[in-house]
Parts: C-alpha cells; sequence; structure tokens
C-alpha cells in the first residue's frame, strides 16, 4: 500500500511516517517547509519514502501524487501554540479552508478515477473547545456550542468536509483527533514571535516544551497561565502515530470519528511540578505563579477514549513521567542549540 502524507514535516507527522514505514508501507510525504523550515528526518533516505516539496494547496500536484496511492493522510494545516491562535485568527480559517478543499476535491477525483481508498483525516481535539461532557465522547461535537477560536471551528469544518464528500461522492473517510500531542521534534516555527513570561521569553506557547524551557532557565518562581487548574490529557507522538495507523486499516473505522488520546487526566499544575522535579530533583522547593491566560485557553480537555479502544484496539500507553523522560533531554539539548 502507498500512503500519500501532506504536511509531512510536521510534528505528530515525524511520528507518523516512521510508523507507517515500519509497518511496511510505501510513503510519499508533502511539504512546502512552511512552519520550521527545511527540517531532516531519520527516515529520508529510508528507501519507503519519497519527499516532495510543494504546496498543499496546489491543486495539480495533489492530483499527480495521488494517481497511484492507496490512502491519504490529509494532515496539512497552519498549527501552533495557543498564541497562535490569536496572532493568526483569519489565516487559520482562511488557508486551512483552502487547504482542506484542495485535499477533498484531489481525493475525491482520485477515488473516482484512480485507486484511492479512503482518506484519513487528521482533526483536532479544539472541535471541543465548548463542550461540557467530561469525559467527551465522539459525537459531543455536534450537540456542543460551536468552536469560539477560528482554528477549532474550521477543524470541526474539515470533519463536515468529510461527511459531505461521503454523502455526494461515496469517498470513505476516517476522522482521527489527537488530544496534546507530546514528544521530541517541535522546535520554533518561522513565524514564531518572542513572548515573555516573567523573565524568559518563548515564542511557541506550547505548554510542555515552554514549561520546560523556563524551568531549564531557571526561573524561580515558575510562571504559567491561569491558575494551573486547566486539564489536558498529554498523549506521546508515537503512540499518536500508532492511532492514526490504526484509523487507515481498521475497516470498522470506515466513515467514523475517533478520538486519539490517553486516558489520563493532568492539570497544568501537576504537569508544572513533573517537569520541575525531573530538572531539579527533590533538592528545591516548587514555587510559581499565575499570568494572564489566553482567551482560548480552555479549561479542560478530557475525551472518553472507549470508542478507540473497543474498535481500532488503540491505547495510549506511554505515561507522562516516560514522556518527560525523553522531551526534557531533547529541550535542553535544543536550547544549547538555539533552536527553540
Amino acid at each position: 500500500m502507498k500512503i500519500l502524507v501532506t504536511g509531512s514535516a510536521g510534528f505528530i507527522n515525524g511520528y507518523l511516517i516512521q510508523e507507517l514505514l515500519d509497518a511496511g508501507y510505501a510513503v510519499v510525504g508533502l511539504d512546502n517547509y512552511s512552519k520550521y523550515g527545511r527540517v531532516e528526518k531519520s527516515y529520508d533516505s529510508h528507501p519507503g519514502y519519497r519527499f516532495v516539496e510543494g504546496n498543499a494547496k496546489d491543486q495539480e500536484l495533489l492530483n499527480e501524487l495521488l494517481e497511484d496511492c492507496d490512502h491519504f493522510v490529509a494532515s496539512a494545516a497552519m498549527i501552533g501554540g495557543i498564541s497562535y491562535f490569536h496572532e493568526f485568527a483569519y489565516d487559520l480559517l482562511a488557508e486551512n479552508e483552502r487547504i482542506t478543499a484542495t485535499a477533498f476535491d484531489a481525493a475525491i477525483r482520485a477515488h473516482e478515477h484512480g485507486r484511492l481508498q479512503k482518506i484519513t483525516v487528521v482533526s483536532s481535539s479544539m472541535v471541543f473547545e465548548n463542550t461540557d461532557e467530561f469525559p467527551t465522547p465522539e459525537g459531543a461535537q455536534r450537540r456542543s456550542p460551536p468552536p469560539s477560536s477560528t482554528y477549532g471551528f474550521q477543524k470541526l469544518a474539515t470533519e463536515y468536509f468529510a461527511q459531505g464528500a461521503w454523502e455526494q461522492y461515496k469517498l470513505p473517510y476516517t476522522v482521527a483527533r489527537p488530544f496534546n500531542c507530546v514528544g521530541v521534534g517541535e522546535k520554533r516555527a518561522l513565524t514564531d514571535r518572542d513572548i515573555m513570561s516573567g523573565n524568559v521569553k518563548l515564542a511557541m506557547s506550547h505548554v510542555v516544551p515552554d514549561l520546560a524551557q523556563k524551568v531549564l532557565k531557571g526561573q524561580d518562581p515558575l510562571h504559567i497561565l491561569g491558575s494551573g487548574n486547566q486539564v489536558r490529557h498529554y498523549t506521546y507522538g508515537g503512540d499518536l502515530a500508532k492511532g492514526i495507523r490504526l484509523c487507515i486499516e481498521a475497516p470498522a473505522a470506515t466513515n467514523d470519528d475517533f478520538n486519539l488520546s490517553t486516558p489520563t487526566r493532568t492539570t497544568a499544575l501537576e504537569l508544572a511540578k513533573l517537569i520541575w522535579e525531573k530538572i531539579h530533583g527533590s533538592g528545591k522547593p516548587f514555587d510559581y505563579v499565575s499570568d494572564p491566560p489566553f482567551e482560548y485557553d480552555v479549561q479542560e480537555r478530557s475525551p472518553d477514549v472507549t470508542k478507540a479502544r473497543n474498535i481500532l484496539g488503540f491505547e495510549a500507553t506511554t505515561s507522562l513521567h516516560e514522556i518527560l523522560d525523553e522531551v526534557v533531554p531533547w529541550i535542553e539539548e535544543q536550547i544549547s542549540l538555539g533552536q527553540i
């Protein structure tokens, strides 16, 4: 099977492409390097991998690449941390809508005239931005108030694209909905601007690398956004990659959507303490202050993961302790290299 992955130079796809190659698939990656600039991946020279530099809005290019592909993972998008939602409110809606429409136009054509079997759409937990159902099951995005952020709203629209393409053109789909991916490989984006958090400059506004940077740079007390009671489910990129692969493979996943996440809930304050202890041990007392939160700092994103477990056989098994054992040293190295 040959699989096209758009946005291939992105964070989650760094894990996904390795997962697909390890499973024996041929993979074509498409990216224009617009987020991080040119990046090298460990699998660049893999015989089963072909990289194409190009724009996911290029209809002719997408049509060409899908001609001999069996599957399409549509994950190209403008995406960033919470400050990104505010700074690029219009572009997140307009550009991502153009990318999504191009992807579905090409997929519909390839399914009708080529050998494409299905499209797997990478959505986001932000479709649940305004839900009050916890843990949140699949389907809650349809009965909850729509997302307030343009990013969340557009991701919800992407899921409706999948519905519409099936209803009108019988294009099979699966919606994969990752929650709070954590891992190595997420660097400073080209569009990032520095934001002061206490006495430390940050660029990403992703909670794990931001907190780790501040602790590694000696910030004390540690500055956190808001009260620290915000709840997230921090999920390892390698686990998410396995979940997306199962979305591709499982016949029962066709025309369905899945929350992909660890079942473990963690508050921002609990996360901050864990990172502090990973770096300082028990010898330095933990202290923090609360800074004003961003508008779209959702207070809780807690998924119900039952459906993915029962239908896909998917479980995210990597603990937050294990994740931080890998991520914190990587962030420390990247700080020394000036990469984040």
